[in-house]
């Protein structure tokens, strides 16, 4: 039986989500890819409420240039700026069932640059 990527991301991401839940001390640092923008949000599942945002729309990201791992990279370190506003140091990151190469992997190397820890 073959799996659409889709679903296959899928399966991962409910593989994932089993073992990670955000807390409100250690909150999950979730990613959506989409093949033009990239997205993160840092959610406390308990709550249900989400501490943190940021993207490649955003005004600071959206007029950057370079390729496309450069700007998940700016989202990255933009999100830990928002993160340490919100009081949040230390996350748990939730790969969304993407591999961790390319864009999420800049993305993560971002936020720790901006001073998250995971």
């Amino acid at each position: 039986m073959a799996f659409s990527k889709e679903k296959r991301r899928l399966k991962i991401r409910k593989r994932i989500r089993k073992n990670i839940s955000g807390t409100e001390s250690r909150p999950r640092l979730s990613v959506y890819r989409s093949n033009k923008e990239i997205y993160a949000q840092i959610i406390d599942d308990v709550a249900g409420k989400t501490l943190a945002a940021a993207s490649s729309r955003d005004k600071e990201v959206k007029d950057a240039s370079g390729t496309k791992s450069d700007i998940a990279e700016l989202v990255g370190k933009n999100l830990a700026d928002r993160a340490k506003k919100a009081g949040v140091e230390t996350v748990s990151f939730d790969r969304g069932g993407y591999l961790y190469h390319g864009r999420v992997k800049s993305l993560a190397e971002g936020a720790r640059e901006g001073g998250l820890k995971f």
